[in-house]
């Protein structure tokens, strides 16, 4: 059971991609915390290239790390997971969300919000739900951008309290899933599931991140979650991943076409024909398999190894994840009076972002509190020869 370093790899790949996004969503129509005033479509149909997979890649690396964790951590899992992943979410909620929400408020909010942070940071921790456009009002406190935490910990729980109350049905689960994945398999049954749900559940719940009514992420996430536990070790799975990554290469980009041409024809005032947008999930869920498939092929294919770098940015990139929304938010609102171009202001924020959030990670991990905080492992202590350090004594060293 060696590290898999192409999936480390990967994982950082994910994130960083998922903080470009992030930064994209202030320039598009699509309802976020703030908006440009230059917002536009122009982007949208590059950036509709990433939603299908960009989380689900993320769920199947942490099914399997999973896999690997169970077997390392066989007595107090379920504890050491709670902790690692519980206690970032409670403070990123209560500590690193609200300024997005306060900005959302400041901007949105008809007439404004004009009694300053620390005011509604107090209504905040509160839960007032007073904060309203017509019938939309904002739920407080949010974990925005932390669903994806919140969700993690739920799915780990579930498979881990299987895995110790019921081990005989979570052992054939697991292999059933295993032997249904092997060979061409792989390619058919996750397309298959995820066009289910996105045929049938899609339609009836979308995606809402709220955790009770978030049934259609929950049907590809907790599946795809699975499935990486499911296949952490079998070689012969990962053999058929690497070669089927040109196939998958070229099912992605095909379907990434579709997409684009969808969303730069059918949007706002002009909706799809009911066939069309039928054909535009399918696609959708073809897409999101397809792409996984392919990077975790070429990954495997090329395995980069471990690195300096590599281990940097792996324990970098939870604080990151962390931080990055709200630094994105804080830094959008308060460049607007420059009036900068996105051209010149989108390079801007992405490049201060990810230095602030690693300058960020640099205290963070010199700090034994703020590692706890931010799920980071305790700070090692340097292992003492009891007998060297007698002997010295002994010699007056």
């Amino acid at each position: 059971m060696t590290r898999r370093h192409d999936l480390d790899w990967v994982r950082v790949f994910a994130f960083c991609l998922l903080v470009i996004y992030h930064v994209g969503m202030y320039y598009v129509t699509w309802d976020w915390h703030v908006n440009s005033p230059y917002a536009g479509a122009m982007i949208e149909p590059l950036m509709v290239l990433s939603s299908p997979w960009r989380l689900s890649v993320l769920f199947l690396i942490s099914g399997v790390a999973t896999a690997f964790l169970v077997d390392k951590q066989r007595q107090g899992f379920l504890r050491a997971r709670s902790w690692r992943l519980l206690l970032p979410l409670l403070f990123g909620m209560l500590v690193i969300v609200p300024p997005q929400s306060y900005y959302e408020v400041v901007e949105k909010l008809p007439g404004g919000y004009h009694d300053g942070y620390l005011a509604f940071w107090g209504r905040y921790l509160t839960a007032d739900p007073n904060f309203c456009r017509g019938n939309d009002c904002l739920k407080l406190p949010a974990w925005n951008h932390l669903w994806f935490v919140a969700y993690l910990w739920i799915y780990t729980m579930l498979l881990g309290l299987a895995l110790r109350f019921l081990p005989t049905f979570s052992q054939r689960l697991m292999q059933g899933i295993g032997s249904a994945l092997g060979g061409v398999g792989l390619l058919i049954w996750p397309v298959l599931w995820l066009v289910a749900a996105r045929l049938v559940l899609f339609p009836i719940f979308d995606s809402t991140h709220g955790l009770f009514d978030d049934w259609y992420n929950h049907a590809q996430y907790f599946a795809v979650f699975l499935i990486g536990f499911a296949i952490a070790k079998s070689g012969s799975t990962w053999a058929v991943i690497e070669a089927s990554r040109r196939v998958a290469g070229g099912s992605a980009i095909a379907c990434g076409g579709f997409l684009s041409w969808y969303v730069s024809t059918h949007s706002g005032d002009h909706p799809a024909p009911t066939a069309v947008l039928q054909v535009q999930r399918v696609i959708w869920a073809v897409m999101a398999w397809s792409v996984i498939i392919a990077i975790l092929g070429y990954a495997r294919h090329i395995a980069p190894g471990d690195s300096p770098a590599l281990r940097y940015l792996s324990a970098a990139i939870f604080p990151v994840y962390i931080l990055h929304q709200t630094v994105i938010v804080v830094l959008a609102h308060n460049l607007k009076p420059s009036g900068l171009a996105p051209a010149v202001e989108g390079p801007i924020l992405v490049v201060a972002t990810f230095a602030l959030c690693l300058l960020g990670y640099e205290i963070i991990r010199r700090f034994a509190l703020l590692r706890l905080l931010f799920g980071l492992k305790s700070m090692r202590r340097p292992v003492v020869d009891v007998h060297a350090a007698q002997h010295k004594t002994e010699r007056g060293d």
